[in-house]
C-alpha cells in the first residue's frame, strides 16, 4: 500500500507535527532520538516519555544558576558529555572525545554559544537555546598544524567580546576541559581560568523530573538489549563456537536498533577470564558451563548512560557452589549497601557503613562502592572506607541524584568472579531502584 508523501514524512505516521516526547515527526529530521521499536516497547511497558523542551530547559537553568551562584562570567564547555547536557545536541561524540572541535559557552545571563565542526553549524540549531551557531574551537594539532596559537587567540578573542556582553565583563570563567593553546590564550585574554568539572558534575547530579522520565525509558530499553544478548548466548554457547565478541555484538546491534548511542567498554568476560575483572571481551570461545559477566557501561536513548552488571551460569550443569556463595555475597553487598540511600546521608557516612567483603576478596574488590550516572558514569564517587580521601567527597546525597550500587565479588588468586550492578533513584525519602533484570537464579541457587 502507497502512502502519501504527508505520512512518508513521517517517523510514525499514526501521529501529528511531533512524537510523544515533542521532538518533530519528521522522518528526516536532524535531531536524533529513540526509533519505533523502542516507542513501541514503552508504550507496552505504559512507560511516560519525556518532554524534551522541557528537559532541556531544565539543564541549561541549572548551568545557568550555577554560573551565577560561583560569581562566574560563563562555563565555557569542551567535554562532549558536557555540550550535549547542555545542548542536547550531538556531533561525531566519540571523535569528538579525543579531537577536540566543539565548543559550548553558557553565559551569566543564559546567553549560550556553540562552537562546531564548520560543516555541522545546523547541527544545534533545533534547540531555541542556542541563541548562535560559530566554528573555530579546534585547537588540536591534527587540524591546526604549526599555528594552533592564531586559532587559539581568534577563539579567545570571541569568548572575551561575549563575556564581555553576556557576562558583565566577569573574567572568572569556568573551563571543564580545554586544549593547552586554549588555556594559554584564555588567560592572555585576562581570564581567570578555573576548573569547571566542579560546576558541570554537580549541575548534571541532580536530575529533573523529565530526565527521570528519560532514564526510564532508556532503562527499559537497555534491558531489553541485555535480554536480548542473555537470549543469544544461551543459544549459542552450548553450540561450542560463540565467542565472547559475538555476545557482546547482540549488545550493541540491540542498544543501536532502539535509538542507543554507544558503549563506553568492552566490559564482558567469560570462565577464567573474568579473574582478576576488566578484561575486556575478545575472540575466547565460550565454553559450556561457564561464568559470563558483563558491566553495559552503554550510552542509550535520549543519550543516558545505563550503567548495570550482571553474571550469568550458562550450561546444563549446576554451578559450583563457592560461585553461588560469591554470587549470593555480591547479592547481600548490594542490598545492604543500597539501605543506606536516603537524602541528606553523607557520602563519606556510606563509605564508613558500608558492607565489608571478606579479607580474601578485598584485594579485589571494585573501585568503588556507588557512583553517579547521569550521560555517563558522573560524580559523586562513594569510595571503600580503605580508598577514601579526607576532603574529596563531603557532600550529602540529594533526591534527584541517580546512583550505580557496584559489587565485584572476586577471589583472590581464585578462577572466576561475579560482578553486579543496580542503577538507583534518590526519592524525597529513601531510594528507587530502577534495574529490573533478574539476579541469574542458577547462580542463586534457586
Amino acid at each position: 500500500m502507497n502512502l502519501h508523501y504527508s505520512d512518508r514524512r513521517k517517523i510514525d505516521p499514526s501521529r501529528g507535527a511531533t512524537l510523544g516526547d515533542g521532538s518533530p515527526n519528521d522522518n528526516d529530521r536532524v535531531e536524533i532520538g529513540p526509533t519505533m521499536l523502542a516507542f513501541g516497547e514503552w508504550e507496552a511497558a505504559g512507560l511516560a516519555l519525556p518532554n524534551l523542551a522541557a528537559m532541556r530547559e531544565f539543564r541549561w537553568k541549572r548551568l545557568v544558576q550555577a554560573v551565577q551562584a560561583r560569581d562566574y562570567g560563563g562555563i565555557l564547555m569542551f567535554d562532549p558529555l558536557n555540550i550535549r547536557y547542555a545542548t542536547d545536541s550531538t556531533n561525531m561524540q566519540l571523535w569528538n572525545t579525543h579531537n577536540a572541535f566543539r565548543a559550548c559557552l553558557v553565559c551569566a545571563d543564559g546567553y549560550m554559544v556553540v562552537w562546531d565542526y564548520k560543516n555541522a553549524m545546523f547541527l544545534s540549531r533545533f534547540n531555541h537555546l542556542v541563541k548562535e551557531q560559530r566554528s573555530g574551537a579546534d585547537l588540536f594539532y591534527f587540524d591546526r598544524g604549526d599555528r594552533v596559537d592564531i586559532a587559539a587567540d581568534q577563539f579567545s578573542r570571541e569568548v572575551r567580546d561575549l563575556i564581555a556582553e553576556h557576562g558583565g565583563g566577569n573574567r572568572r570563567l569556568g573551563v571543564d576541559k580545554v586544549m593547552l593553546h586554549g588555556l594559554r590564550a584564555l588567560e592572555a585574554q585576562g581570564f581567570d581560568v578555573i576548573p569547571g568539572e566542579e560546576l558541570t558534575e554537580k549541575a548534571r547530579s541532580i536530575k529533573g523530573p523529565d530526565e527521570i522520565l528519560a532514564m526510564r525509558c532508556a532503562s527499559h530499553a537497555c534491558e531489553a538489549a541485555c535480554h536480548a544478548m542473555e537470549r543469544a548466548a544461551r543459544a549459542g554457547v552450548p553450540l561450542g563456537n560463540m565467542s565472547e565478541d559475538d555476545i557482546w555484538a547482540v549488545l550493541h546491534a540491540e542498544n543501536i536498533r532502539r535509538g542507543g548511542e554507544w558503549i563506553e567498554t568492552r566490559l564482558l568476560a567469560s570462565g577464567k577470564r573474568t579473574n582478576p575483572w576488566f578484561q575486556e571481551c575478545g575472540p575466547r570461545i565460550v565454553q559450556n558451563n561457564e561464568i559470563v559477566g558483563f558491566d553495559t557501561d552503554l550510552v542509550g536513548a535520549y543519550g543516558i548512560c545505563i550503567d548495570i552488571s550482571r553474571t550469568w551460569w550458562i550450561g546444563d550443569q549446576k554451578p559450583r557452589p563457592d560461585m553461588i556463595v560469591a554470587m549470593k555475597l555480591g547479592v547481600d553487598h548490594i542490598a545492604q549497601n543500597m539501605a543506606m540511600l536516603k537524602p541528606g546521608v553523607m557520602i563519606t557516612e556510606l563509605s564508613e557503613k558500608c558492607h565489608r567483603l571478606p579479607d580474601h576478596m578485598q584485594r579485589q574488590k571494585y573501585g568503588c562502592i556507588m557512583h553517579g550516572v547521569g550521560l555517563c558514569d558522573e560524580w559523586p564517587l562513594v569510595a571503600y572506607p580503605d580508598q577514601a580521601v579526607a576532603g574529596a567527597f563531603d557532600y550529602p546525597i540529594e533526591a534527584g541524584m541517580v546512583l550505580c550500587v557496584e559489587a565485584l565479588i572476586s577471589p583472590e588468586d581464585g578462577d572466576f568472579s561475579i560482578k553486579l550492578e543496580d542503577q538507583v533513584l534518590i526519592t524525597e525519602d529513601g531510594y528507587e531502584n530502577l534495574t529490573k533484570y533478574p539476579f541469574d537464579p542458577a547462580l542463586i541457587g534457586a
